[in-house]
């Protein structure tokens, strides 16, 4: 199984999974595989450690495509028959952008960015994140511009949140129970009662912000737009559960990345959401096809001298120790996928934080069956 296999016939990939499992590596990585084939690409991430860019090799990335230029490619070994783009999403510009595409006209635009609670919400209510992520894949998607679409998912522990953050935010917009609360004779006054004009004195004095007015201020301005963010809600969900959309699990080969794996997995499938496979990064494979390191003792003295025998045969204890958990855990998470297709990249010599590691990591996203014996035998040697 490669990445080939995994995405055939698709146009967008979803990277998804918990953090920490090498998700934004493996995203550029299957964007290079797939430029390197021909296709005009971009890649998605919202990393504030920017790895993306690091991994390219690049200092920084806007919040709009920006293509790599082939020569840097080139001089890591890749020829790119197509072309390679890549991003760093601004949620907060980004929701800027679609307020500006939906306002009537920029003056309004303008009033709507000047709220506290658009500020707040644009960069701090639950979905927000999620939701500028996917208008992003939308706008590529119907700019029709690129021929294949990689999006690096944040960490999260749900699969959904990215399906569910247009509704969530949506609701939010509509706000029938918030804009009643805001207004000056609605529920919140009779709520808190008589005591509510010292409350929220106070909490004006505290805090710096006429929470009521701000609210009613915000869904006056919106006015009709919030049709335009449901429209939008169900564009989105329409995209993330097309034929042409794949979502792609990363995990690594411990144990508890693998468990959440496993329920990654399940929630997606409870969802009805486009799963390809999965992909298990830094995999230490038995190097001994199941012999025991005691085996090797003698070959090591004989090479090495009786000191650094020792020495090295610890070493290659520790690391069998690791090849067996591993194969649990892969075993495991296997069994759990039921035969849904599972792609596994080793160990590597280094931590991928370079072009040269990710070309490396992207080799074995797409090398055949026989072609990863090879490049396996060549890391061992």
């Amino acid at each position: 199984m490669s990445v080939p296999d995994l995405l055939q016939d698709k146009r967008i990939c979803v990277c998804a999974g918990s953090g920490g499992v090498g998700k934004t590596t493996t995203s550029a990585a299957i964007a290079l595989g797939m430029a390197a084939r021909g296709a005009k690409v971009a890649v998605v991430t919202i990393d504030p450690a920017q790895r993306l860019a690091n991994a390219l090799g690049v200092e920084e990335l806007p919040n709009e495509p920006h293509r790599i230029k082939p020569e840097r490619l080139a001089s890591a070994g890749v020829e790119i028959e197509g072309e390679l783009w890549a991003m760093m999403l601004d949620p907060k510009r980004t929701f800027d952008e679609l307020i500006e595409r939906i306002a009537p006209d920029p003056s309004r635009a303008e009033e709507v960015k000047a709220n506290r609670v658009y500020r707040e919400l644009s960069s701090a209510v639950s979905g927000s994140q999620e939701f500028t992520a996917v208008a992003k894949l939308y706008e590529l998607d119907q700019a029709h511009e690129l021929d294949f679409l990689v999006l690096d998912t944040p960490p999260s522990r749900n699969a959904l949140y990215f399906l569910e953050a247009p509704q969530r935010l949506s609701a939010f917009l509509d706000g029938s129970s918030l804009k009643a609360f805001a207004r000056p004779t609605g529920l919140g006054i009779r709520l808190l009662g008589r005591g509510a004009t010292p409350i929220l004195g106070a909490l004006r004095r505290v805090m710096g912000v006429d929470l009521l007015s701000d609210l009613g201020t915000f869904f006056q301005l919106l006015g009709g737009m919030t049709r335009d963010f449901n429209d939008r809600a169900e564009q989105v969900e329409a995209l993330l559960r097309a034929s042409t959309t794949a979502f792609v699990l990363v995990t690594s080969a411990e144990r508890e990345p693998i468990e959440e794996a496993i329920w990654f997995h399940r929630t997606l499938e409870q969802g009805g959401l486009p799963f390809a496979g999965v992909i298990v990064n830094r995999v230490h494979h038995d190097l001994l096809n199941g012999s025991e390191p005691d085996d090797v003792r003698p070959a090591l003295r004989r090479a090495l001298g009786a000191d650094l025998a020792a020495r090295v045969a610890q070493n290659f204890d520790d690391y069998h120790v690791l090849a067996r958990r591993d194969d649990r855990n892969v075993e495991r998470l296997a069994h759990a996928l039921d035969e849904e297709p599972l792609l596994l990249v080793p160990q590597l010599e280094q931590d991928v934080h370079d072009l040269d590691g990710l070309v490396q990591m992207q080799r074995y996203l797409f090398a055949s069956d026989d072609e990863r014996e090879q490049l396996l035998a060549g890391l061992v040697a």
